[in-house]
């Protein structure tokens, strides 16, 4: 190979997320040779200053933001790390620690010269306690600020329950249909609507629209809206309640108004009959200030989940993880 070409493969790799196999390919190498002579050669990662302890964890203390987000990812095998990232584009990801314990993920981010700590101002995050340990001790601070989405979503997933207990009580109401028309020689015939969907159908169908807002909808999912909540009016008062917290957080209004809209919708709940929103409703009030914290800045995790798509996406293109160091060498390259 010559030095141009080697020069060629090592820029591209160390800015594409890409397998050395793919771009082989389209030279006509071997790709496997390739791979190697990258890893150990033209990469530099046998010099990385951090490859001894990358399998556990990377720091980059330097130019540290005064806005973070706190998140947990999976590079390989379901394997969790935590991961600090910047909200600021320009300086990408701070941390990456194998694992959740706080003490842990403390003891890293404590190598971070406590002055600097001190700047951070903000920390969103989810509402796992051990996140919310790490955000508090090493950034003394900084305001907490629990995600919006995660706090939306644990509303969506409580509209999602009754909708499955609902499917599986017609599954069981049309298997015993069955039953009794083949026990009298007769073949079953399932009631159909309008857009041809069963009960059964309409119900392990309308999981998507029930995750979306009414305005996101396409025509079909309109239709078949229309009959769930025609058919199921306990799924349309489950929904209603998911989307109406949902709208609280997209209304961007003060925070005290957003205060006296959550007791409303408190009250919506309590005068519910479902025990999962009753769920829903006692963990958002356990973490009612911080939720209410995202009205000072509009603040979401959105950096922190940006940068698990990419991990995933870039995963995805390698069809798994054998180095899990050499993977996230590859990832400070192209993305930090």
């Amino acid at each position: 190979m010559s030095k141009e070409l080697a020069l060629f493969f090592k820029c591209y790799l160390d800015s594409h997320p890409v397998p050395a196999k793919s771009i082989a390919e389209h030279y006509g190498m071997d790709g496997d040779r390739l791979g190697r002579q990258y890893k150990e050669h033209l990469s530099g990662y046998r010099r990385w200053d951090q490859r001894t302890h990358a399998e556990e964890w990377l720091l980059y203390p330097e130019n540290i933001g005064r806005r973070l987000s706190l998140d947990e990812t999976s590079p390989s095998q379901g394997e969790l790390y935590t991961v600090l990232t910047n909200k600021s584009a320009y300086n990408g990801k701070r941390a990456i620690v194998r694992g959740t314990r706080s003490e842990d993920v403390i003891r890293v981010l404590e190598r971070i010269p406590h002055r600097k700590r001190k700047r951070v101002r903000e920390v969103t995050l989810d509402m796992a306690n051990s996140m919310r340990r790490i955000a508090t001790v090493c950034f003394p601070k900084a305001q907490v600020v629990i995600d919006r989405f995660h706090v939306q979503k644990l509303a969506l997933d409580a509209a999602q329950d009754e909708r499955i207990r609902l499917r599986w009580k017609e599954i069981d109401n049309d298997n015993r249909l069955r039953r009794e028309a083949r026990s009298k020689g007769f073949r079953h015939e399932p009631l159909t609507f309008g857009n041809g969907d069963t009960r059964r159908e309409l119900l392990a169908r309308s999981r998507y629209l029930l995750y979306k807002s009414p305005d996101d909808w396409t025509d079909s999912q309109k239709e078949r809206a229309r009959i769930l909540f025609r058919e199921y009016p306990s799924i349309n008062k489950a929904y209603t309640l998911a989307n109406t917290l949902r709208q609280i957080f997209n209304r961007r209004s003060a925070k005290d108004s957003a205060r006296l809209n959550l007791a409303r919708w408190y009250n919506d709940v309590e005068n519910s009959d479902f025990d999962s929103f009753r769920s829903v409703m006692d963990t958002v009030r356990e973490h009612h200030d911080e939720i209410l914290n995202y009205y000072n800045h509009c603040s979401t995790n959105a950096s922190a989940e940006q940068f698990n798509s990419k991990i995933k996406s870039f995963r995805k293109s390698l069809r798994g993880v054998k180095d899990i160091g050499f993977f996230f060498f590859r990832l400070c390259n192209i993305y930090a």
